[in-house]
């Protein structure tokens, strides 16, 4: 998708979530731990600082870990698990990873949203503060297209049940699987997608835990994309 049909569709949302009955005001914000990421000052930014040409992978990675869990701790009630929206909230996947979406981004994260003094969306910006906000961001943007591992979902199945056995020849699964990964498109146009091949890559580390874990991160994954 185009970055104008991303942003469109990013605006579209917003139509649905000014309509939608459900009332976000009662869910209390849940703390996110930002301590492993670097400071960004308390004047909010309009862009995202922590995307990889800016801090470098292993600082975004680390920023993509904590805003997982701050997203599926905060938002994925309202904007679906994996930010795959199921029509309540707008669809964040295609909010372009560039600064025109990360101002529509921190201005509803700072300031939440209201309607008919109904709140559709808290504002978490005194709550959870910039980082967490910005971690969040970051998690939101690696998300995979529609349909990204349909391709490759029966190859990935094969070395999830070959995970899940056991004494897998693991150097060769996990360069395959990053391969996989790094086919994998995002919705928002950021350069790397947070896929389940990528997951499942990372948790090989020589021991069986890792394996499982592997094996694990490909299960959900796959069943997440049907």
């Amino acid at each position: 998708m185009k970055p104008l049909l991303r942003h469109s569709a990013a605006l579209l949302g917003i139509a649905v979530i000014a309509t939608a009955a459900f009332g976000h005001g009662d869910v209390a914000p849940q703390p996110v731990n930002t301590d492993a990421l670097p400071e960004v000052g308390e004047e909010w930014l309009i862009e995202n600082p922590y995307r990889a040409d800016k801090v470098g992978d292993e600082t975004w990675a680390k920023a993509v870990e904590i805003g997982s869990s701050g997203f599926n701790q905060n938002c994925a009630r309202c904007h679906g698990l994996g930010a795959v929206s199921g029509g309540l909230a707008p669809d964040l996947r295609f909010l372009e990873a560039a600064e025109y979406g990360d101002e529509w981004y921190v201005e509803r994260f700072q300031h939440g949203y209201t309607q008919d003094g109904t709140t559709k969306m808290p504002a978490f910006g005194e709550v959870l503060g910039q980082k967490a906000g910005w971690a969040i961001r970051t998690y939101i943007e690696t998300r995979p297209e529609d349909g990204a591992l349909d391709s490759h979902a029966a190859r990935l199945t094969e070395i999830r049940d070959t995970l899940a056995k056991g004494g897998a020849d693991e150097a060769a699964l996990k360069a395959e699987l990053e391969a996989i990964a790094a086919e994998v498109k995002t919705a928002s146009g950021a350069p790397v997608a947070d896929s389940a091949a990528r997951q499942a890559a990372l948790h090989l580390n020589g021991t069986p835990e890792g394996e499982k874990h592997a094996a694990d991160a490909l299960t959900v994954g796959l069943s997440a994309a049907h």
